[in-house]
């Protein structure tokens, strides 16, 4: 079923909405929830939350692209749960060394920051993603959207890890160029 179809669907309330969400981009919620978690249980957790954060958001929201609305909602629900088990001591991993290897060049967002000052950053990081060769941005989006480690992003491209690592290494120092000269301090 086409994406406007199931967003109709969440217009007119109808249960079915769900249904088509699941079977079409269920597995994609999933391996985004996987990759930040490294639990089936949890992701599955999300995965469920997200069809209900759906069902809460549409309407009012219309998404163009009901895909990246699912993901976004998915990734959101899975940092939160993440969050909370390492408070608990739990967790670890791939999502702190991805997170550990943007800290190096991105400020963090604390209680003082302004929304403005996010909404600055997002511009910022979206102009330098236009940027990037596709090879690249593919690359950089899989490890720090997606959370991917960089061997499956290596064996996905067919490159050794040595040139993602290298490509995402260069990939930091140009981002932390620009927002260097943009007057954001790292």
């Amino acid at each position: 079923m086409e994406d406007e179809r199931i967003v109709d669907l969440y217009w007119e309330r109808s249960e079915e909405a769900i249904t088509q969400s699941s079977s079409k981009y269920g597995r994609y919620c999933h391996s985004i929830a996987y990759n930040i978690l490294y639990s089936d249980e949890d992701s599955e957790e999300c995965v469920s939350d997200t069809w209900l954060r759906a069902w809460g958001a549409i309407p009012p929201a219309r998404p163009s692209c009901l895909k990246a609305f699912l993901g976004k909602i998915t990734r959101n629900l899975a940092l939160d749960r993440y969050d909370a088990a390492k408070a608990k001591k739990r967790g670890g991993g791939e999502l702190d060394t991805a997170l550990d290897e943007l800290a190096e060049v991105i400020p963090d967002a604390g209680p003082q920051s302004s929304a403005l000052e996010e909404i600055e950053l997002t511009e910022i990081l979206n102009e330098f993603l236009g940027t990037l060769s596709p090879e690249k941005r593919k690359i950089f989006m899989r490890r720090y959207w997606y959370m991917d480690p960089v061997k499956d992003i290596a064996d996905f491209y067919q490159l050794s890890e040595s040139k993602v690592k290298t490509t995402l290494f260069r990939c930091r120092e140009e981002l932390k160029t620009v927002l260097l000269k943009e007057g954001i301090s790292i």
